[in-house]
């Protein structure tokens, strides 16, 4: 085995030693939030009926709510390793199947936004980078200012209003049907999400274009008679390892985003059931769905950070000379 695949994999082993810590020391923290929460969670299962302390106990009972903290914590930890994540205490169903029921929803919507804003913030922003300091460029940055400035729910409502109330161009609300009928319906969702991250994406383009182009690698491929395009290649190849870095903070900012998008355009997604969890204080429910968007996080910064030694052969060279 070569020094490189050695050094790549030790990379491996501790980033994986991270990520678990990581997710150990969320759950803690997340059920220690929940468990100092007001409220009663066998009270929110009897509703608001009248009912004996026997009933109280017994519900307390089911649910392990009589016993002491670090001991409920063990028994949900146990059997979330045991991929059991419990039942919801909401509906009475597994959180697995909550779950996969409304998982496909939000990663249509995420997928379909990434796209969105790689499409239109890539593009723009080497047009930026290229053009700096003309009208054009200020221009675009400034259109890319106004969108990252503004909240998601803020744009999701007024797209909502112009192109659905307004103009009928799109549905209110709903997931639609069919192939055209999902995308009919989700464009709006997935534009209120680009349009944040495309800004934020655009700005991080043009400064890596803007400073691949002052390299004095450049300048000597146009002394070479390097043609316009094969130096444009040139600035691109490297200018996409921040970009793609930056995809990273793309996921998170997608999920975050997700649970007022997903509120404004009333999609049953895993936002909506994150945000109804909180309320309930469905704590099988909000561990879960933490995790599993911590754990996603995670493995997207670990797919990006091996993009990028695979991209920069600088990187590789260092990690074996260590």
């Amino acid at each position: 085995m070569s020094a490189e695949a050695q050094a790549i994999g030790f990379f491996l082993a501790r980033r994986m030693a991270a990520t678990i810590a990581l997710l150990a020391v969320m759950s803690l923290l997340i059920f220690s939030l929940l468990f100092l929460e007001p409220g009663d969670i066998a009270r929110n299962l009897l509703g608001t009926r009248a009912v004996s302390p026997q009933t109280l106990a017994q519900v307390r009972a089911e649910y392990h709510l009589n016993e002491p903290f670090l001991r409920q914590y063990w028994t949900w930890l146990t059997q979330a390793i045991d991929g059991n994540f419990g039942i919801s205490v909401q509906s009475g169903e597994s959180v697995a199947s909550e779950i996969s029921a409304r998982l496909g929803l939000t990663l249509e919507v995420v997928l379909f936004a990434l796209g969105l804003s790689v499409l239109v913030g890539v593009p723009a922003g080497v047009l930026a980078g290229l053009r700096h300091g003309t009208g054009t460029d200020r221009a675009v940055v400034g259109v890319a200012v106004v969108f990252v400035s503004a909240p998601a729910f803020a744009l999701g409502l007024l797209l909502l209003y112009l192109f659905a109330d307004y103009l009928s161009w799109f549905p209110i609300y709903g997931t639609g049907t069919g192939v055209l009928g999902r995308v009919d319906h989700l464009v709006l969702p997935a534009a209120t999400l680009a349009l944040g991250l495309g800004g934020f994406i655009l700005k991080i383009t043009r400064a890596a274009v803007i400073r691949e182009v002052d390299q004095d690698y450049v300048m000597f491929a146009r002394a070479r008679g390097l043609s316009r395009v094969q130096v444009l290649g040139l600035v691109l190849r490297n200018a996409c390892l921040p970009v793609i870095t930056s995809l990273g903070l793309a996921v998170a900012y997608l999920l975050g985003s997700m649970l007022l998008v997903e509120q404004v355009f009333s999609l049953p997604g895993l936002g909506s059931l994150l945000d109804d969890a909180v309320l309930f204080k469905d704590v099988p429910v909000v561990q879960a769905l933490t995790l599993l968007m911590a754990a996603a996080i995670a493995v997207t910064a670990l797919l990006v950070d091996l993009a990028y030694i695979a991209l920069d052969p600088r990187i590789r060279h260092e990690m074996a000379s260590r």
